[in-house]
Protein backbone atom coordinates (compact mmCIF):
# COMPACT_ATOMS: atom_id res chain seq x y z
CA UNK A 1 0.00 0.00 0.00
CA UNK A 2 1.23 3.51 -0.87
CA UNK A 3 1.01 5.93 2.04
CA UNK A 4 0.83 9.73 1.92
CA UNK A 5 4.16 9.84 3.76
CA UNK A 6 6.07 8.17 0.92
CA UNK A 7 8.24 10.58 -1.03
CA UNK A 8 6.86 11.92 -4.30
CA UNK A 9 9.42 12.98 -6.93
CA UNK A 10 7.84 15.19 -9.63
CA UNK A 11 8.93 14.04 -13.08
CA UNK A 12 10.59 10.97 -11.51
CA UNK A 13 13.80 13.01 -11.33
CA UNK A 14 16.67 10.83 -10.14
CA UNK A 15 14.46 7.72 -9.92
CA UNK A 16 16.10 4.56 -11.31
CA UNK A 17 13.64 3.05 -13.79
CA UNK A 18 15.71 0.35 -15.50
CA UNK A 19 18.95 -1.58 -15.41
CA UNK A 20 20.66 -1.40 -18.79
CA UNK A 21 23.93 -2.16 -20.56
CA UNK A 22 23.13 0.24 -23.41
CA UNK A 23 24.15 3.68 -22.18
CA UNK A 24 24.83 5.80 -19.10
CA UNK A 25 25.30 9.52 -18.46
CA UNK A 26 28.38 9.52 -16.23
CA UNK A 27 28.23 13.02 -14.80
CA UNK A 28 31.17 12.31 -12.46
CA UNK A 29 33.62 11.66 -15.31
CA UNK A 30 31.77 13.78 -17.87
CA UNK A 31 31.14 10.93 -20.29
CA UNK A 32 28.15 9.69 -22.26
CA UNK A 33 28.84 5.96 -22.13
CA UNK A 34 27.52 3.95 -25.09
CA UNK A 35 28.20 0.22 -24.81
CA UNK A 36 31.38 1.04 -22.89
CA UNK A 37 32.60 3.84 -25.18
CA UNK A 38 32.42 7.61 -24.70
CA UNK A 39 29.99 9.03 -27.27
CA UNK A 40 31.97 12.26 -27.67
CA UNK A 41 35.14 10.35 -28.47
CA UNK A 42 33.20 8.19 -30.92
CA UNK A 43 31.81 11.31 -32.61
CA UNK A 44 35.35 12.47 -33.45
CA UNK A 45 36.45 9.33 -35.30
CA UNK A 46 33.41 7.17 -36.09
CA UNK A 47 30.30 7.46 -38.23
CA UNK A 48 26.62 6.88 -37.56
CA UNK A 49 26.76 3.39 -39.09
CA UNK A 50 29.42 2.45 -36.53
CA UNK A 51 26.99 3.42 -33.76
CA UNK A 52 24.18 1.40 -35.33
CA UNK A 53 26.37 -1.69 -35.32
CA UNK A 54 27.62 -0.98 -31.79
CA UNK A 55 24.13 -0.59 -30.35
CA UNK A 56 22.54 -3.55 -32.14
CA UNK A 57 25.48 -5.97 -32.35
CA UNK A 58 27.33 -4.93 -29.15
CA UNK A 59 30.61 -4.10 -30.89
CA UNK A 60 32.10 -1.64 -33.33
CA UNK A 61 32.12 -3.03 -36.88
CA UNK A 62 35.05 -4.08 -39.00
CA UNK A 63 35.25 -2.49 -42.46
CA UNK A 64 33.59 -5.58 -43.93
CA UNK A 65 30.78 -5.52 -41.34
CA UNK A 66 30.24 -1.82 -41.94
CA UNK A 67 29.95 -2.36 -45.69
CA UNK A 68 27.51 -5.23 -45.12
CA UNK A 69 25.45 -3.03 -42.79
CA UNK A 70 25.26 -0.23 -45.37
CA UNK A 71 24.08 -2.72 -48.00
CA UNK A 72 21.52 -4.18 -45.60
CA UNK A 73 20.03 -0.78 -44.78
CA UNK A 74 19.81 0.17 -48.45
CA UNK A 75 17.63 -2.88 -49.05
CA UNK A 76 15.06 -1.28 -46.71
CA UNK A 77 15.06 2.24 -48.16
CA UNK A 78 11.85 1.71 -50.15
CA UNK A 79 8.57 2.11 -48.27
CA UNK A 80 5.35 0.31 -49.35
CA UNK A 81 3.42 2.49 -51.80
CA UNK A 82 0.25 2.20 -49.71
CA UNK A 83 2.06 3.69 -46.70
CA UNK A 84 3.27 6.65 -48.71
CA UNK A 85 -0.25 7.17 -50.08
CA UNK A 86 -1.55 7.54 -46.53
CA UNK A 87 0.21 10.91 -46.35
CA UNK A 88 -1.79 12.22 -49.30
CA UNK A 89 -4.95 11.87 -47.20
CA UNK A 90 -3.64 13.82 -44.20
CA UNK A 91 -4.44 17.54 -43.86
CA UNK A 92 -1.76 19.71 -45.44
CA UNK A 93 -1.05 21.40 -42.12
CA UNK A 94 -0.12 18.11 -40.44
CA UNK A 95 3.15 18.39 -38.53
CA UNK A 96 5.89 16.12 -39.91
CA UNK A 97 6.14 14.36 -36.53
CA UNK A 98 2.47 13.42 -36.81
CA UNK A 99 3.10 12.18 -40.32
CA UNK A 100 6.08 10.17 -39.06
CA UNK A 101 4.00 8.70 -36.23
CA UNK A 102 1.37 7.60 -38.74
CA UNK A 103 3.97 6.15 -41.09
CA UNK A 104 5.71 4.04 -38.46
CA UNK A 105 2.40 2.75 -37.14
CA UNK A 106 1.35 1.83 -40.69
CA UNK A 107 4.50 -0.20 -41.25
CA UNK A 108 3.43 -2.66 -38.55
CA UNK A 109 0.78 -4.07 -40.86
CA UNK A 110 3.47 -5.20 -43.30
CA UNK A 111 5.34 -7.27 -40.70
CA UNK A 112 4.15 -10.86 -41.06
CA UNK A 113 6.06 -11.89 -37.90
CA UNK A 114 4.88 -9.02 -35.72
CA UNK A 115 4.22 -11.24 -32.69
CA UNK A 116 7.82 -12.52 -32.66
CA UNK A 117 9.44 -10.76 -29.69
CA UNK A 118 12.76 -12.61 -29.98
CA UNK A 119 15.99 -10.64 -30.03
CA UNK A 120 16.73 -11.67 -33.60
CA UNK A 121 13.23 -10.79 -34.76
CA UNK A 122 13.40 -7.37 -33.14
CA UNK A 123 16.87 -6.71 -34.55
CA UNK A 124 15.60 -7.40 -38.07
CA UNK A 125 12.75 -4.93 -37.46
CA UNK A 126 15.29 -2.41 -36.18
CA UNK A 127 17.29 -2.61 -39.41
CA UNK A 128 14.08 -2.33 -41.41
CA UNK A 129 13.13 0.82 -39.51
CA UNK A 130 16.61 2.33 -39.77
CA UNK A 131 16.48 1.88 -43.52
CA UNK A 132 12.94 3.17 -43.92
CA UNK A 133 12.50 5.95 -41.38
CA UNK A 134 14.66 8.50 -43.29
CA UNK A 135 12.53 7.86 -46.38
CA UNK A 136 9.35 8.41 -44.36
CA UNK A 137 10.75 11.56 -42.72
CA UNK A 138 11.79 13.20 -45.97
CA UNK A 139 8.96 12.15 -48.25
CA UNK A 140 6.03 12.41 -45.84
CA UNK A 141 7.05 16.06 -45.44
CA UNK A 142 7.34 16.55 -49.18
CA UNK A 143 3.94 14.96 -49.82
CA UNK A 144 2.34 17.12 -47.12
CA UNK A 145 3.92 20.17 -48.80
CA UNK A 146 2.54 19.16 -52.19
CA UNK A 147 6.01 18.40 -53.54
CA UNK A 148 7.27 15.46 -55.56
CA UNK A 149 8.89 12.62 -53.65
CA UNK A 150 12.64 12.20 -53.83
CA UNK A 151 13.56 8.57 -54.30
CA UNK A 152 16.48 7.20 -52.26
CA UNK A 153 19.86 7.22 -54.00
CA UNK A 154 21.67 3.99 -53.14
CA UNK A 155 24.90 5.25 -54.67
CA UNK A 156 25.26 7.64 -51.73
CA UNK A 157 26.24 6.85 -48.15
CA UNK A 158 23.48 6.42 -45.57
CA UNK A 159 23.80 9.98 -44.25
CA UNK A 160 24.38 11.56 -47.66
CA UNK A 161 21.25 9.85 -49.01
CA UNK A 162 19.20 11.07 -46.03
CA UNK A 163 20.52 14.60 -46.58
CA UNK A 164 19.75 14.36 -50.31
CA UNK A 165 16.13 13.35 -49.65
CA UNK A 166 15.75 16.17 -47.12
CA UNK A 167 17.19 18.96 -49.27
CA UNK A 168 17.13 17.75 -52.86
CA UNK A 169 20.88 18.12 -53.25
CA UNK A 170 23.95 15.99 -52.65
CA UNK A 171 25.94 17.33 -49.67
CA UNK A 172 29.53 18.48 -49.80
CA UNK A 173 32.06 16.39 -47.87
CA UNK A 174 31.89 18.78 -44.91
CA UNK A 175 28.10 18.88 -44.95
CA UNK A 176 27.89 15.08 -45.04
CA UNK A 177 30.36 14.74 -42.17
CA UNK A 178 28.59 17.34 -40.02
CA UNK A 179 25.15 15.90 -40.71
CA UNK A 180 26.39 12.36 -39.96
CA UNK A 181 27.95 13.60 -36.72
CA UNK A 182 24.63 15.14 -35.68
CA UNK A 183 22.91 11.78 -36.20
CA UNK A 184 25.58 10.07 -34.13
CA UNK A 185 25.23 12.58 -31.28
CA UNK A 186 21.44 12.18 -31.26
CA UNK A 187 21.62 8.36 -31.50
CA UNK A 188 21.32 7.39 -27.83
CA UNK A 189 21.16 9.20 -24.49
CA UNK A 190 20.18 6.82 -21.68
CA UNK A 191 16.61 7.39 -20.39
CA UNK A 192 14.95 10.56 -21.72
CA UNK A 193 11.17 10.75 -21.88
CA UNK A 194 10.82 9.15 -25.32
CA UNK A 195 13.05 6.20 -24.43
CA UNK A 196 11.16 5.70 -21.18
CA UNK A 197 7.91 5.83 -23.17
CA UNK A 198 9.17 3.17 -25.58
CA UNK A 199 10.24 0.90 -22.70
CA UNK A 200 6.93 1.34 -20.86
CA UNK A 201 5.02 0.36 -24.01
CA UNK A 202 7.37 -2.54 -24.72
CA UNK A 203 6.94 -3.78 -21.14
CA UNK A 204 3.33 -4.70 -21.99
CA UNK A 205 4.76 -7.00 -24.69
CA UNK A 206 3.62 -4.58 -27.35
CA UNK A 207 5.62 -4.70 -30.59
CA UNK A 208 8.56 -2.56 -31.69
CA UNK A 209 6.48 -0.46 -34.08
CA UNK A 210 4.00 0.36 -31.30
CA UNK A 211 6.79 1.31 -28.90
CA UNK A 212 8.37 3.64 -31.45
CA UNK A 213 5.01 5.16 -32.38
CA UNK A 214 4.60 6.20 -28.74
CA UNK A 215 8.18 7.49 -28.69
CA UNK A 216 7.43 9.76 -31.67
CA UNK A 217 4.54 11.32 -29.76
CA UNK A 218 6.80 11.90 -26.76
CA UNK A 219 9.66 13.34 -28.79
CA UNK A 220 7.36 15.81 -30.54
CA UNK A 221 6.92 17.85 -27.36
CA UNK A 222 8.71 21.22 -27.14
CA UNK A 223 10.32 20.20 -23.83
CA UNK A 224 11.96 17.24 -25.58
CA UNK A 225 12.82 16.87 -29.26
CA UNK A 226 10.71 19.79 -30.40
CA UNK A 227 13.10 22.18 -28.69
CA UNK A 228 15.42 22.26 -31.71
CA UNK A 229 12.65 23.70 -33.90
CA UNK A 230 11.82 26.31 -31.24
CA UNK A 231 15.49 27.33 -31.07
CA UNK A 232 15.68 27.97 -34.82
CA UNK A 233 12.48 30.01 -34.89
CA UNK A 234 13.89 32.07 -32.02
CA UNK A 235 17.20 32.64 -33.80
CA UNK A 236 15.39 33.67 -36.97
CA UNK A 237 13.22 36.10 -35.01
CA UNK A 238 16.31 38.18 -34.23
CA UNK A 239 17.88 39.89 -37.25
CA UNK A 240 21.21 40.63 -35.56
CA UNK A 241 23.31 39.92 -32.49
CA UNK A 242 21.86 42.99 -30.85
CA UNK A 243 18.36 41.85 -31.73
CA UNK A 244 19.06 38.43 -30.23
CA UNK A 245 20.35 39.99 -27.01
CA UNK A 246 17.28 42.20 -26.77
CA UNK A 247 15.00 39.20 -27.39
CA UNK A 248 16.70 37.16 -24.67
CA UNK A 249 16.48 39.95 -22.10
CA UNK A 250 12.80 40.48 -22.90
CA UNK A 251 12.10 36.80 -22.42
CA UNK A 252 14.03 36.76 -19.15
CA UNK A 253 12.15 39.83 -17.89
CA UNK A 254 8.83 38.13 -18.69
CA UNK A 255 10.11 34.89 -17.10
CA UNK A 256 9.57 33.02 -20.37
CA UNK A 257 11.42 29.79 -21.02
CA UNK A 258 14.27 30.13 -23.51
CA UNK A 259 14.58 26.90 -25.46
CA UNK A 260 17.92 25.17 -25.90
CA UNK A 261 19.23 25.79 -22.40
CA UNK A 262 19.32 23.61 -19.33
CA UNK A 263 19.12 19.86 -19.05
CA UNK A 264 17.80 17.52 -16.39
CA UNK A 265 21.23 15.84 -16.21
CA UNK A 266 23.75 18.51 -17.34
CA UNK A 267 22.81 21.07 -14.72
CA UNK A 268 26.04 22.99 -14.17
CA UNK A 269 27.84 22.69 -17.48
CA UNK A 270 27.39 22.62 -21.22
CA UNK A 271 26.00 19.48 -22.80
CA UNK A 272 29.17 17.93 -24.36
CA UNK A 273 27.18 17.09 -27.49
CA UNK A 274 26.33 20.78 -27.87
CA UNK A 275 30.03 21.62 -27.88
CA UNK A 276 30.58 19.25 -30.81
CA UNK A 277 27.77 20.90 -32.76
CA UNK A 278 29.14 24.34 -31.88
CA UNK A 279 32.44 23.33 -33.46
CA UNK A 280 30.53 22.04 -36.50
CA UNK A 281 28.71 25.38 -36.75
CA UNK A 282 32.07 27.14 -36.70
CA UNK A 283 33.28 24.98 -39.61
CA UNK A 284 30.14 25.61 -41.64
CA UNK A 285 30.37 29.35 -40.94
CA UNK A 286 33.88 29.41 -42.40
CA UNK A 287 32.86 27.35 -45.43
CA UNK A 288 29.83 29.57 -46.12
CA UNK A 289 31.56 32.83 -45.29
CA UNK A 290 28.73 33.75 -42.91
CA UNK A 291 29.09 33.62 -39.14
CA UNK A 292 25.90 35.54 -38.26
CA UNK A 293 24.15 32.49 -36.77
CA UNK A 294 27.24 31.55 -34.79
CA UNK A 295 27.60 35.05 -33.34
CA UNK A 296 23.93 35.14 -32.34
CA UNK A 297 24.23 31.75 -30.65
CA UNK A 298 27.35 32.78 -28.76
CA UNK A 299 25.64 35.97 -27.58
CA UNK A 300 22.70 34.01 -26.25
CA UNK A 301 25.03 31.52 -24.60
CA UNK A 302 26.84 34.33 -22.73
CA UNK A 303 23.61 35.92 -21.53
CA UNK A 304 22.17 32.68 -20.18
CA UNK A 305 25.36 31.77 -18.35
CA UNK A 306 25.55 35.17 -16.63
CA UNK A 307 21.84 35.70 -15.95
CA UNK A 308 20.62 32.18 -15.20
CA UNK A 309 23.66 29.94 -14.79
CA UNK A 310 22.32 27.78 -17.62
CA UNK A 311 24.27 26.24 -20.47
CA UNK A 312 23.38 25.06 -23.99
CA UNK A 313 22.02 21.58 -24.61
CA UNK A 314 22.40 19.74 -27.91
CA UNK A 315 19.33 21.37 -29.49
CA UNK A 316 20.73 24.88 -29.12
CA UNK A 317 23.60 24.26 -31.54
CA UNK A 318 22.12 21.44 -33.62
CA UNK A 319 19.35 23.81 -34.78
CA UNK A 320 21.63 26.42 -36.40
CA UNK A 321 23.74 23.64 -37.90
CA UNK A 322 20.63 22.29 -39.62
CA UNK A 323 19.75 25.86 -40.58
CA UNK A 324 23.09 26.34 -42.31
CA UNK A 325 22.66 22.98 -44.03
CA UNK A 326 19.45 24.29 -45.61
CA UNK A 327 17.12 21.82 -43.93
CA UNK A 328 13.49 23.01 -43.40
CA UNK A 329 12.81 23.74 -39.73
CA UNK A 330 9.76 21.40 -39.40
CA UNK A 331 12.12 18.49 -40.19
CA UNK A 332 14.50 19.08 -37.27
CA UNK A 333 12.60 16.96 -34.76
CA UNK A 334 11.89 14.15 -37.25
CA UNK A 335 15.65 14.05 -37.95
CA UNK A 336 16.25 13.77 -34.21
CA UNK A 337 13.86 10.83 -34.08
CA UNK A 338 15.42 9.18 -37.11
CA UNK A 339 18.83 9.36 -35.44
CA UNK A 340 17.43 8.10 -32.12
CA UNK A 341 15.65 5.16 -33.79
CA UNK A 342 18.66 2.90 -33.21
CA UNK A 343 18.82 3.75 -29.51
CA UNK A 344 15.09 3.25 -29.09
CA UNK A 345 15.25 -0.12 -30.83
CA UNK A 346 18.13 -1.21 -28.59
CA UNK A 347 16.08 -0.33 -25.50
CA UNK A 348 12.98 -2.16 -26.73
CA UNK A 349 15.06 -5.25 -27.52
CA UNK A 350 16.59 -5.13 -24.04
CA UNK A 351 13.16 -4.61 -22.43
CA UNK A 352 11.70 -7.63 -24.23
CA UNK A 353 14.73 -9.73 -23.28
CA UNK A 354 14.36 -9.09 -19.54
CA UNK A 355 10.87 -7.77 -19.09
CA UNK A 356 8.99 -6.49 -16.09
CA UNK A 357 5.72 -4.64 -16.65
CA UNK A 358 5.92 -0.99 -15.56
CA UNK A 359 3.13 -0.36 -13.06
CA UNK A 360 3.92 2.52 -10.66
CA UNK A 361 1.59 3.81 -7.95
CA UNK A 362 0.42 7.29 -6.96
CA UNK A 363 0.02 9.49 -3.94
CA UNK A 364 -3.67 10.38 -3.96
CA UNK A 365 -4.41 14.05 -3.29
CA UNK A 366 -8.11 14.09 -4.20
CA UNK A 367 -11.21 14.14 -2.03
CA UNK A 368 -12.98 11.11 -0.51
CA UNK A 369 -16.75 11.02 -0.17
CA UNK A 370 -19.26 8.78 1.54
CA UNK A 371 -22.56 8.06 -0.16
CA UNK A 372 -25.79 8.46 1.86
CA UNK A 373 -26.88 5.27 3.67
CA UNK A 374 -23.46 3.78 3.12
CA UNK A 375 -24.03 3.60 -0.62
CA UNK A 376 -26.46 0.68 -0.32
CA UNK A 377 -29.54 0.29 -2.55
CA UNK A 378 -32.88 1.33 -1.11
CA UNK A 379 -35.36 -1.50 -1.19
CA UNK A 380 -38.97 -0.83 -2.21
CA UNK A 381 -41.11 -2.85 0.21
CA UNK A 382 -43.88 -3.26 -2.35
CA UNK A 383 -41.48 -5.11 -4.67
CA UNK A 384 -39.93 -7.43 -2.09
Amino acid sequence: MVSMEEKYIPGLEGIIASETNISFLDTVHGEIVIKGYDLIQLSKTKRYLDIIHLLLEDQLPTDEEKHALATRLKSYYEIPTAVMEVFTHLPKGTHPMDGLRTGISSLAGYDTTLDDRSKQGNKERAYRLLGGVPTIVANSYRILQGLEKIEPDKSLSYSANFFYMLTGRVPSDLEERVFDQSLLLYSEHEMPNSTFTARVIASTQSDLFGALTGAVASLKGSLHGGANEAVMYMLNEAESVGGLESLFYKKLFKKEKIMGFGHRVYMNKMDPRALMMKEALQELSIQNGDDSLLRKCEAGERIMEVEKGLYPNLDYYAAPVYGMLGIPIPLYTPIFFSARTVGLCAHVIEQHENNRLFRPRVIYSGARHTLPNGGGLRVNAENE
